[in-house]
């Protein structure tokens, strides 16, 4: 296969990148699974944004303290800046936000907010954006969409990514040459036991990077999210309980339910605590208290909480819910810059799995979505910029077709054997770091 731009993932990272990209260029969207079956559907409380421009210190201000100032303050600069372009996108796309009855967007609160900045569409805004986002580049006739389409490796010479081998729904392998390749392949929730994530998001761009010598940055900073709903079962995505809920009063109680923690501490601290009360107790979960929060509140703004709650046999507007922590958000990843370029000419990356410094040591709730959108919308512009410079090597189509003309599939042809060998890159990439919190739990070691 030709492209221009090869994009690997269909989160919000990879379909805006896509919408942004110039109409003149042919760009393909592969997916591990299917286009619907990402990390980004599954955000539950919403997207940060600068509301005001009298709320920009403040907003900094929580982004730095709750990454305990390891952020990358130029990072966080841009992020913050950009948000309202970002937003006035969404609404053009036809993403619906709850309003005011002025019409005026409608903003809530999360944990180690310092004030009520945060957007949303009831209990499931991830699925409101990227289901937008999907459908506009639906829209594109310059855009092919190929689900279930696993990328199991890049074509690369002297640092310089000339596209990748995939592996088609069949089976089969086959290469893609494309001027630029994106990765937006998402974070490393797979590799955990107790994860809000999908399981097939395994830390592949971990791995790829780790095979080709391409640098990383912070990959032991996982961040642990403190309320889950408990499951016995380890095979089981752990469905999460938005730090929203938190925001609108929710409370945490031991097994004697007493209130043991201040709730809206920034989440690696109160994982911590939570762990600690678990301990104490000789527990496996804590309880979480709805009914603190009136019930128009939960009904409206909570929904999906409240059916999974039932559907497992728990009514939250009479009783209390056993929640966990577990693994949730990758703050580390592929190093990238400000344009989301990593140490490979030609390779960007997005999303979850790069790290462009925003979030430091642990992510401020509802900065995911917005730093994924952000810096998809920088890698896209750098690109079209790159292009009207003509910054590619001399005969970079003729050593793209010799090195698509010469793989050697053979290392890719038992699937299992090379998973196994991409989750040990990709665990040992976490381990190898000094973060307690990034070493927790792995599903298999």
């Amino acid at each position: 296969m030709k492209t221009d731009i090869l994009i690997a993932g269909s989160g919000c990272s990879g379909l805006y990148c896509a919408l942004q990209l110039p109409r003149d260029k042919k760009i393909t969207v592969i997916t591990k699974s299917d286009l619907t079956s990402n990390d980004s559907f599954l955000a539950q409380g919403g997207m940060c944004m600068l509301k005001e421009q009298s709320d920009y210190d403040s907003f900094f201000e929580d982004t730095m303290k709750a990454g305990h100032y390891e952020n990358d303050k130029k990072s966080v600069e841009i992020m913050i800046k950009t948000s309202p372009e970002v937003v006035r996108d969404l609404v053009s796309y036809g993403a619906q936000f709850e309003r005011n009855e002025d019409g005026s967007l409608a903003y809530t609160k999360e944990g180690a907010h310092s004030t009520n900045r945060i957007i949303f569409h009831e209990d499931v805004t991830g699925k409101e954006i990227t289901s937008t986002l999907l459908r506009e580049v639906q829209k594109l006739s310059n855009v092919e969409l190929l689900e279930y389409t696993t990328l199991v490796d890049i074509l690369e010479k002297d640092n310089h990514c000339y596209g990748a081998v995939i592996r088609r729904p069949d089976g089969s392998l086959d290469t893609v040459t494309a001027t630029y390749t994106v990765l937006a392949s998402g974070g490393v929730g797979g590799l955990y036991r107790h994860s809000t994530n999908f399981r097939h998001l395994t830390g592949d761009a971990l791995a790829i990077a780790g095979k080709h010598n391409i640098e990383l940055q912070n990959p032991d900073y996982v961040q642990i999210h403190p309320t889950t709903f408990y499951t016995r079962h380890p095979e089981d995505r752990s469905f999460l309980i938005s730090e929203s809920v938190r925001g609108e009063g929710a409370r945490l109680y031991d097994k004697n339910m007493n209130r043991f923690v201040n709730e809206l501490l920034p989440r690696d601290l109160l994982s911590q605590k939570i762990h600690e009360q678990m301990a104490k107790d000789d527990t496996d979960f804590v309880w979480e208290d709805l009914r603190t929060i009136p019930a128009e509140t939960l009904r409206h703004h909570f929904p999906n909480i409240v059916e999974h709650c039932r559907e497992m046999g728990y009514d939250v507007f009479k009783e209390c819910i056993p929640v966990v922590p577990a693994q949730h958000y990758f703050m580390g990843g592929v190093k990238v810059d400000y344009q989301s370029r990593s140490s490979m000419e030609n390779l960007y990356v997005v999303g979850e799995a790069a790290c462009n410094g925003v979030h430091g040591k642990n992510r401020l709730a509802s900065n995911s979505l917005l730093e994924s959108l952000v810096f998809a919308r920088r890698a896209a512009q750098d690109m079209a910029e790159q292009d009207l410079k003509n910054a590619l090597p001399q005969n970079a189509s003729k050593i793209a077709d010799y090195l698509a003309s010469h793989v050697d599939f053979t290392p890719y042809q038992d699937i299992q054997t090379l998973a196994e060998t991409y989750h040990h890159l990709a665990t040992q990439a976490i381990t190898l770091g000094q973060n307690p919190e990034g070493r927790k739990e792995f599903l298999y070691v």
